[in-house]
């Protein structure tokens, strides 16, 4: 009997299907199955497709696909349709693709195959059926589409390998799963689930010749299923007597692979059989994929993290041993993307004379470049501080350094030589930005820790602001030069004064500013509510119980840095996707310096609850040569009396130091040194003002006419102050006048 003969008698049709030509050559029974005149024929590939349900012939097209790249059989029911578009039958085909080669080298595909008739149950028998499209299909997408969310969301190894023992297979759950990995010539295991501790010790350090289905997996690229016990001894007779102990009485090992390298393995283990048909392996072969591009990128991200970590710690030292008499704290957030590293940079540098400086700098940029040239410009100052130059000197000779490091070579010796870039590019478009000039903000301070004397050289970088003992913050206005490396010779004027005891001195860069939007004058106000806010109420201060109750202790200065970065980025919660997530604009760095006060250390937060109120004191020299200064000797006056009683006294003291400060620049060759003190408690304290000069004329009064635009200084100190006077000085002379403060409180309220 014949073989056509046999198929024939029991529904079965032979095809063949040559993607190649494009036709199609059915068997008689084969023929009759699509509703055709039952005889051997040949068609075009277009009529035999119009047999089959639309929906069934895009589902054939995947799984015919995943047997190409699994090198299994592919296996679909498919519902076969009349000319009207009624369903004839359903059949079942079986055909396994076949590589072939056209006369031009082009790869392409053939199907050879069975097509065999399925019964269809009768109502009312229990006999099962699985629909083609169904509740069981929604279910594999919906967990394909859950499953690819969660695996794009995990952030790291460890979040992958937790999401993807947590899947749900619809309908057919494996209870063990193993993720295997490559290194060297040698299969390991990186994580599972299902398994006890120690059960993985056989597994984790494997030859890639082994007789293990995950071996072969990783040496061919193909996906293993084993449905029952006696398919895996039979197969990997070696190995078995690791895997028998398990129970397990259904295996797929799929490849985890991305661009088109096999990285790994992934083992999914049953304890119930498995038939893993098309529908089942299409699911596997999908979250393998996915589990594969999960891991990859979870494996760069923490190598980026690791990377950032490394650079962050070499390029942002820890701060130095403790300083008798001060305290300091620092902190640097990067900008968000790329690797979190920025061009900003703080540093504190012992000194030869045993003193101590404290650096903070800005390099334009947020990119690799910028990290590294502030790597190399902390480096450079670093060298020359510690050399024992003064403030101007370190940063003149780190702008001559920035300057040469950011020099643009005339000619390319690479481009000279008809060498190209990437993409076809020259080499020196592929680098132009790593040759185009950079310049650098800094700040640097030089300070005794015994008397509190501060030095403070500036290029180009925002002024420090001080927190005074009772909680008013300044911004001290020093003298300054151009950013670093963008003119080789540039001086730095170097600015004095001292951090009283009790005072909190900040140095920031501009990111902990303008950060969200706002310009320097609303980043100030923000930094400056934080600041002030610190120092008052249970968030600042807390109240000690025992013999020191009734005294507030100040709150620690790390809190204060703390503070200082959430108003500009928002509390930790903020930090996660979505809308809530932070805006990060620009990189911050901010360094504070505390001078302990008398008794208990650093008294940077709330004073005790009745002493006497500390004296505001600031110091300010105008120069000749800098009379823009005036404006900052103004609103220095305002910020020391930000809570004066009386608005009137504010703007007539500010009207009197910028007439006394203009006279001084106007009449005389010397520059003006005005210092302000405020003394005693709210609503009753005094202000005084001296300004003093190297010029021994006194001044007198004068009768200006209407027209006239000076001559008005002893005028209004007259009739503004409430006392004033010239004290004569060894060289020179001393202007002054006081303001006592009119409080505005009723009878009833206390100061």
């Amino acid at each position: 009997m014949r073989t056509e003969d046999v198929l024939a008698a029991i529904a079965t049709g032979l095809w063949r299907w040559d993607n190649a030509s494009g036709t199609v050559t059915l068997d008689g029974e084969a023929a009759r199955l699509l509703g055709l005149p039952a005889e051997p024929v040949v068609l075009p590939e277009v009529s035999v497709r119009s047999r089959f349900h639309p929906v069934d012939w895009n589902e054939i097209n995947g799984i015919v696909n995943l047997a190409v790249a699994e090198g299994t059989l592919a296996e679909a029911r498919l519902r076969i349709m009349d000319v009207d578009g009624r369903v004839l039958r359903t059949v079942r085909s079986r055909s396994k693709p076949l590589e072939s080669r056209s006369a031009d080298g082009r790869v392409d595909y053939e199907l050879i195959g069975t097509i065999q008739e399925i019964a269809e149950p009768q109502p009312g028998t229990t006999a099962a059926h699985t629909p083609i499209t169904g509740d069981w299909r929604r279910s594999r997408e919906a967990f394909l589409l859950d499953a690819g969310r969660a695996l794009a969301e995990a952030r790291s190894t460890a979040e992958v390998l937790r999401v993807a023992a947590s899947l749900s297979m619809p309908g057919f759950s494996p209870d063990g799963l193993a993720v295997f990995g490559v290194a060297g010539d040698r299969l390991s295991i990186i994580g599972h689930h299902g398994h006890d501790a120690g059960d993985e010790e056989p597994f984790t350090d494997m030859l890639l010749e082994t007789d293990y289905p995950a071996a072969e997996v990783v040496r061919t690229g193909r996906a293993i299923y084993l449905a029952t016990p006696e398919d895996y001894k039979r197969r990997f007779p070696a190995t078995w007597p690791l895997v028998q102990r398990f129970d397990r009485v259904s295996w797929a090992f799929l490849p985890l692979t991305v661009a088109g390298r096999t990285m790994g393995a992934w083992m999914a283990a049953f304890k119930h059989p498995a038939s893993f048909s098309p529908d089942e392996r299409s699911v596997l072969t999908t979250v393998a994929r996915m589990l594969a591009q999960a891991l990859q990128r979870a494996g760069v991200a923490e190598s980026e993290r690791e990377l950032t970590t490394g650079l962050q710690r070499s390029m942002m030292p820890q701060l130095g041993p403790e300083i008798p008499g001060m305290q300091i704290a620092a902190r640097y957030v990067p900008t968000g993307g790329g690797l979190q590293v920025g061009g900003d940079w703080y540093d504190m540098i012992p000194l030869p004379s045993g003193r101590f400086a404290l650096v903070i700098g800005d390099v334009q940029g947020h990119d690799v470049r910028a990290a590294g040239l502030m790597g190399q410009l902390r480096i450079a100052v670093r060298a020359y501080a510690s050399e024992g130059h003064r403030p101007d000197a370190v940063l003149s000779r780190a702008s001559r350094f920035l300057a040469g490091l950011c020099a643009s070579p005339e000619s390319d010796p690479y481009e000279a030589a008809g060498g190209g870039g990437m993409g076809g590019g020259s080499a020196a478009e592929v680098d132009a930005d790593f040759q185009s000039p950079r310049f650098a903000t800094c700040l640097y301070v030089e300070c005794d820790p015994k008397t509190g004397l501060l030095e403070v050289a500036r290029a180009g970088h925002p002024d420090p602001v001080i927190r005074m003992t009772d909680g008013t913050v300044l911004m001290r206005p020093t003298a300054g030069g151009l950013p670093l490396g963008i003119v080789p010779d540039t001086d730095y004027p170097t600015t004095r004064f001292t951090l009283e005891p009790g005072e909190t001195m900040m140095l920031c860069t501009d990111g902990l500013i303008e950060t969200g939007g706002h310009d320097l004058d609303t980043g100030w106000a923000r930094l400056r509510a934080v600041l002030e806010s610190d120092t008052h109420g249970p968030a600042g201060a807390h109240e000690p119980e025992g013999p020191a109750a009734g005294r507030f202790e100040p709150p620690h200065l790390e809190r204060l840095a703390d503070l200082l970065v959430q108003a500009v980025h928002g509390p930790s919660s903020h930090h996660t996707t979505g809308p809530l997530a932070d805006r990060r604009e620009d990189d911050i760095a901010v360094v504070l310096l505390c001078r302990e006060g008398e008794g208990d250390g650093c008294a940077c937060g709330t004073p005790p609850a009745h002493p006497a109120r500390p004296a505001r004191r600031t110091v300010l020299t105008v120069a000749q040569d800098e009379p823009e200064r005036i404006a900052g000797a103004r609103r220095q006056i305002r910020e020391l009396l930000h809570d004066w009683a009386d608005a009137d006294q504010v703007d007539s003291a500010v009207l009197m130091v910028s007439e006394i400060v203009t006279n001084v620049l106007l009449h005389t060759d010397g520059d003006a040194l005005l210092v302000a003190e405020a003394v005693g408690e709210l609503g009753a304290r005094r202000l005084r003002v001296e300004v003093a000069d190297g010029s021994d004329e006194l001044p007198h009064k004068r009768h200006p006419g209407e027209m006239s635009s000076s001559g008005r200084g002893v005028l209004l100190m007259e009739m503004l102050a409430d006392t004033w006077g010239v004290d004569p000085q060894g060289e020179g002379k001393s202007i002054w006048f006081e303001l006592h403060e009119q409080s505005k409180t009723g009878p009833d309220q206390t100061s």
